[in-house]
């Protein structure tokens, strides 16, 4: 993946996400009191396990965005911050899940939680988790809420059932990768948006529809962007082992683009090297160096990118603000990390 940022365009997208937890300072601060409060359980293990998970960090992405898409809308309540930690409590129940389905050894940079406590543990907290967040769901008083997050969270559990049912398929088509990530990924960036602005009043029912779509958008570049980033980022970016979603033989975009542009020779090394059971030493290179030789790399971040110029075009239905204006810089910074 090449740079194609100038200083100053680097500079503005590294502090980004710092200037958007300044700008909601006070509902982060609500935000993590709740995290930790309804975390609490007589079983240690629960706010053990969940306190270790949600303290490793991540940058909050998904309770920002409902909190600025309520502030879009007119402002913050009490009950935009039950749902910013609802989204966050699903966020984190998925992670918790999907490290025990890949067999993950990192999450955010730490060892996964399940290589602490278990696989049982992890499975069984991230029920709770799950559990919780529709507790603070009931709590916003919103049936529309209500409806928004408990469909994306089955939305959710079906991409990744398809993605497991999909797993070494090779010739899997861009059309169902992209239904994968919208369900898997994307879904719960879409509701936290609509979510999030309807918490500000129901009357906000068009600028919630118009940041739905911003969500969905903005969730698929972000995915696109991770995918790419297994074949060409850092530990430290991703908060994972570089080169997981290849040792796990899952069929992301830059594979398929690559496998697409690639010779003969090149389809028979990624038909036997996305297969767990074949993979040899060495496969992860060469892996890397076909995505970036048929120009897969640079073609996936191109793709991401239109989906980020598409969930910025979503917000030209609300008036300007500076909020509109942090979700626009947002999906730059979503494609930003890939250079």
């Amino acid at each position: 993946m090449t740079a194609q940022t100038n200083p100053s365009q680097a500079a503005r997208f590294a502090n980004i996400v710092e200037r958007m937890q300044s700008m909601l300072s006070e509902d982060l601060a609500a935000t993590e009191a709740l995290l930790i409060e309804r975390a609490k359980s007589p079983v240690d293990v629960i706010p053990d396990l969940s306190g270790y998970i949600v303290s490793a960090g991540g940058k909050r992405l998904r309770p920002m965005i409902t909190l600025i898409a309520a502030h879009a809308c007119g402002g913050t309540n009490p009950g935009t911050h039950a749902l910013a930690t609802a989204v966050e409590f699903i966020h984190t129940a998925t992670l918790l899940h999907d490290d025990v389905v890949d067999d993950s050894d990192l999450r955010r940079g730490k060892k996964a939680a399940k290589n602490v406590w278990g696989n049982n543990a992890s499975i069984l907290v991230g029920d709770f988790l799950f559990a919780r967040a529709f507790t603070l769901m009931v709590e916003t008083g919103s049936l529309d809420i209500l409806r928004i997050l408990s469909t994306a969270s089955s939305v959710i559990a079906e991409g990744e059932v398809h993605q497991l049912a999909a797993a070494s398929r090779t010739d899997l088509p861009t059309e169902e990768y992209l239904a994968i990530i919208e369900a898997k990924t994307a879904a719960l960036f879409e509701a936290a948006a609509e979510a999030g602005a309807l918490s500000a009043g129901t009357e906000n029912a068009d600028h919630a529809a118009a940041l739905a779509a911003y969500g969905k958008n903005l969730g698929l570049a972000f995915q696109i962007i991770d995918d790419a980033l297994d074949y060409g980022g850092t530990t430290s970016v991703i908060g994972k082992s570089v080169g997981d979603d290849f040792r796990e033989g899952k069929t992301t975009l830059p594979v398929i683009i690559a496998r697409r542009r690639g010779s003969a020779d090149d389809h028979a090394f990624w038909d036997r090297a996305l297969n767990v059971d074949t993979q040899a030493e060495g496969d992860l290179a060469h892996a890397i160096y076909l995505i970036r030789s048929t120009g897969a790399a640079d073609a996936t971040v191109s793709e991401a990118r239109a989906y980020a110029d598409l969930a910025k075009a979503a917000l030209r239905d609300l008036p300007e603000s500076e909020w509109t204006l942090a979700l626009s810089d947002l999906a730059d910074f979503c494609v930003s990390r890939a250079h």
